[in-house]
């Protein structure tokens, strides 16, 4: 029996059994044939094309999907994004780790605010049975049964902490986040949330989600696009733009970097006033973990503005994958007597 971490995000989405994982964009489109198939791209690394049928229906996803589905479907809604996609984005990350039919379970978390609303739903969604076809790159196919017997939703931000808490069998590691009293910070794409444990107790009045998420910060450097070259970039093609610093549109290339440090500066700034405001009877923080896909991008914008200590963020960690990493090990601390794991720091990406 295998025990895996899932985290279905509104920008990415991740899965990991603790000796490998999965990462990519929460994006579904539907699946067309091709016509023609480079087969000299340097992209045909396992993993890099992902189709999957449920029923009757087959769908890209992730970046295939991006570049390879006329209609593609992205939400920041969370009622849209557990009922029109959940359930495609958790079969194509979980289905190439697993073999058919055998009995899994999984962690997975929520933002706090859609916690008490989405729980059951969620929880319900994936305990199930279901048969899906995964197709490669190469076109030949394979029939899997998917079979989640036993489903446990946590407050997100809690994965990070458990990824530093805990170790790869499941195991109290670090005593520090027993003993203290501990501050999240995790940003993801659609939302910012916070959260206090203090020494492992959930403290629901330091706790909260916000809108603050680094999509308010893509949103700002696609209305400024729009206003530059006239057309609207959907949010999940800016990601590389960013990174790299620039886009191409329509032949042209407009520099993002001063749209991009402006952007993240004034979502940096939201963020430190709600912290400040949320935590103000919360002096007594021994130190505050940051996680998320944009933790690491905000970090140096946050450093200065935050009143706690800052826990470093490790040169060589994704902290997109610190909630997943985090939900596999407390898998393994709630059921102890399932399959032994790798440590996260030796997980291979599948792709």
């Amino acid at each position: 029996m295998q025990v895996l971490g899932l985290d279905i995000g509104f920008g990415f989405t991740k899965v990991t059994d603790g000796r490998s994982h999965q990462i990519f964009k929460s994006v579904v489109g539907e699946a067309a044939e091709a016509a023609f198939t480079n087969t000299i791209s340097p992209d045909g690394e396992p993993g890099a094309h992902r189709q999957i049928a449920i029923g009757d229906e087959s769908y890209f996803v992730g970046e295939t999907a991006e570049a390879g589905s006329r209609g593609r479907g992205f939400t920041l809604d969370q009622q849209q994004l557990l009922s029109r996609y959940a359930r495609v984005l958790a079969a194509t990350a979980i289905a190439p780790l697993v073999p058919s039919g055998e009995p899994l379970r999984v962690v997975t978390g929520l933002p706090i605010s859609f916690l008490r609303r989405h729980r059951d739903g969620l929880a319900a969604l994936l305990q199930q049975r279901q048969q899906v076809t995964i197709t490669r790159a190469d076109g030949s196919t394979e029939d899997k049964q998917i079979h989640i017997e036993k489903v446990r939703v946590i407050p997100q931000p809690f994965g990070a902490l458990f990824h530093h808490m805990l170790n790869p069998q499941g195991k109290i590691g670090a005593q520090r986040f027993i003993k203290e009293k501990i501050g999240v910070i995790d940003i993801g794409f659609r939302t910012a949330d916070y959260a206090i444990s203090d020494r492992t107790r959930y403290s629901e009045r330091g706790s909260q989600s916000s809108d603050a998420g680094i999509s308010l910060a893509y949103t700002a450097i696609a209305n400024a696009l729009t206003e530059q070259a006239g057309v609207q970039v959907e949010l999940y093609r800016l990601y590389e733009a960013v990174e790299r610093g620039s886009i191409k549109i329509k032949g042209k290339r407009y520099d993002l970097t001063k749209l991009t440090e402006r952007a993240f500066r004034a979502l940096a700034t939201r963020i430190s006033n709600e912290i400040n405001r949320l935590w103000a009877d919360d002096w007594d923080l021994d130190a505050v973990v940051i996680a998320g896909g944009g933790g690491a991008t905000l970090l140096p914008y946050l450093q200065p503005l935050i009143e706690h200590e800052l826990l470093p963020v490790a040169a060589d960690e994704d902290t997109r994958l610190l909630n997943v990493y985090g939900y596999q090990k407390y898998a393994r601390h709630l059921w102890p007597d399932t399959a032994g794991a790798t440590p996260p720091a030796a997980a291979k990406s599948t792709g």
